[in-house]
C-alpha cells in the first residue's frame, strides 16, 4: 500500500446504502421504519433517548444544508493529503433533517469568506471506485 494514497472508504453493512448512494450522485442519511427519526452518521440502531426499535432504511435527502462549524487543517493528517493544505473540514447541518450534520471536506471555497449559517450544497469527489460527499457554498 503506497501511503501518498488518499484513502477510499471501507463500507459495512450499516454504511454501505450511503456509499452506494454517493456513487449514485445521491446524498442519503438513515432512518429507520416507523419511526420519524433520522440520523447520520448511520448506526445499526437509532440512537434516540430511551431506545427505539426499527429497521434501518436509507433516505434520500436534498444535499442542501447550512454551514454549522468549519476548521482549517494546516499540517496534514495523512500522507495522500500533504499536497491538499490548507484543507477546511465542516460540519453542514441538513436543510430537509434539521438537527443532522455532516462531517464532511468542504470544496471549492475561501477559507476567508466562509461563516457559520452559509448555505451549502452537496458535490461528490471520485475516488477510485468509490464518491465522497462534500459540500461546498451554493451556488
Amino acid at each position: 500500500m503506497e501511503l501518498n494514497v488518499r484513502p477510499v472508504p471501507i463500507p459495512d453493512p450499516v454504511t454501505q446504502f450511503f456509499w452506494d448512494s454517493a456513487k449514485e450522485g445521491k446524498l442519503s442519511i438513515q432512518g429507520f421504519e416507523g419511526l420519524d427519526i433520522l440520523q447520520h452518521p448511520p448506526s445499526p440502531v437509532p440512537e434516540v433517548r430511551g431506545g427505539a426499535e426499527g429497521t434501518p432504511v436509507a433516505v434520500e435527502v436534498s444535499g442542501r444544508g447550512t454551514l454549522f462549524a468549519f476548521t482549517v487543517l494546516h499540517q496534514p493528517f495523512h500522507p495522500g493529503f500533504v499536497d491538499a493544505v490548507p484543507m477546511i473540514i465542516g460540519l453542514t447541518e441538513l436543510d430537509d433533517a434539521p438537527g443532522v450534520r455532516i462531517l464532511t471536506n468542504i470544496v471549492e471555497a475561501d477559507p476567508a469568506e466562509l461563516r457559520c449559517g452559509l448555505p451549502m450544497e452537496v458535490v461528490f469527489e471520485q475516488r477510485e471506485d468509490s464518491a465522497l460527499p462534500q459540500f461546498r457554498p451554493r451556488r
